[in-house]
């Protein structure tokens, strides 16, 4: 016997997708039902894998041109790429009959099954973690190995990079606390220099200070001395000459 068409318009169509990563938390994704018809409709949703998911509502009744969207909720688990593709769900879908009396707890234990629609949905896990990540394969395994051991150990493995890469940082970061402890006293050093600089160019002053007063000071007194001699040294000979005058007209008064 041919099942009925599906009555109800289910987004997504064919395919539930759950973006990962699926192991610290869980992920959710949703089913849109529509009912385009003049009748209400009763829908339950069934899985593969109820341990999995957690659906709600799973079941429940479409009005008339009205819209239903269920949550499905992928609990955190360990992602298994063997897994892709083998959850599925099942939209069940059945028209109310016309003496409904809106209590449909045992509709789906009297309904004949081949008057159910149905529709099925895939479930598609998208993990970015393990798509990004190559798992590495036995062989490529043996050829990283081959390769390090022809290369006379130059070419070391990712394994070995990632063990290094801590020692690494712990160098890089003793060495920028030296390099800055460094800077440091130099910076310490220089403001000593140009303290003892300034210190030095202030005696420089005070010297040269001093030198200026010591020669003011001599011309000072040079110019005091020097004077007085020259205005002292013909007061002699003035005398001498008056003297000498005077004596000779004393002279030359006997004489005449």
């Amino acid at each position: 016997m041919v099942k009925p068409e599906q009555v109800l318009i289910i987004e997504p169509q064919s395919e539930l997708r759950f973006r990962g990563p699926f192991t610290g938390s869980s992920v959710t994704s949703y089913i849109k039902l529509t009912n385009p018809s003049n009748h209400k409709v009763y829908f339950k949703i069934k899985t593969t894998a109820p341990k999995r998911y957690c659906v709600r509502p799973n079941c429940g009744t479409v009005r008339p041109n009205q819209v239903t969207q269920i949550a499905v909720t992928l609990q955190p688990f360990d992602f298994d790429p063997a897994e892709k593709n083998k959850h599925k769900f099942m939209v069940q879908a059945l028209i109310a009959p016309d003496d409904d009396d809106e209590d449909y707890s045992d509709v789906w234990k009297d309904t004949n099954p081949d008057q159910l629609m149905e529709s099925k949905l895939k479930c598609v896990f998208e993990n970015p973690v393990t798509n990004t990540t190559t798992a590495k394969s036995p062989s490529t395994a043996t050829t990283t190995k081959t390769e390090v051991n022809t290369n006379n150990g130059k070419n070391k493995g990712v394994g070995d990079s990632v063990k290094s890469s801590p020692k690494i940082l712990g160098e890089t970061e003793e060495k920028l606390i030296k390099a800055a402890q460094e800077v440091n006293q130099l910076r310490v050093e220089e403001s000593t220099l140009r303290q003892e600089n300034l210190q030095l160019k202030e005696d420089l002053l005070k010297l040269q200070n001093a030198a200026l007063g010591n020669d003011a000071t001599l011309i000072a007194a040079r110019g005091l001395t020097s004077p007085s001699s020259s205005q002292l040294s013909p007061i002699p000979t003035s005398v001498l000459i008056a003297i000498v005058m005077a004596i000779l007209g004393y002279v030359l008064g006997k004489l005449i």
